[in-house]
């Protein structure tokens, strides 16, 4: 009887220290979790602020006095070309735009 009983406490002992770590444990993943959460609101609310910084800055009516300011012009339609008088590229990726600009003729 008296074994039953030490392998009893031991037993009792055991599961409450266990308990205690596993608690704390539990305690540290949850701390853990809430940093991440907090990080991803952070780069969350970081990525809104500077889409509406870039969407501010590339508004037509801003970067139009800033190009003429430096001497640049709208483009000319003579400044364009047709992509067939480009120079044709060698290999896979000639044959894939050649293949892109046959397409776009058919239509």
């Amino acid at each position: 009887m008296r074994l039953l009983n030490l392998t009893a406490i031991c037993f009792a002992i055991t599961s409450a220290l266990m308990l205690y770590g596993l608690s704390y444990e539990t305690r540290r993943l949850e701390a853990e979790v809430q940093s991440k959460e907090r990080t991803a609101q952070k780069t969350r609310n970081d990525i809104a602020v500077l889409k509406a910084e870039r969407s501010h800055l590339a508004r037509p009516e801003r970067i139009d006095p800033l190009a003429r300011h430096l001497g640049l012009l709208p483009p000319k339609p003579e400044q364009f070309t047709a992509p067939s008088s480009l120079a044709v590229l060698p290999g896979e990726i000639g044959a894939e735009i050649r293949a892109d600009l046959a397409a776009s003729r058919s239509r």
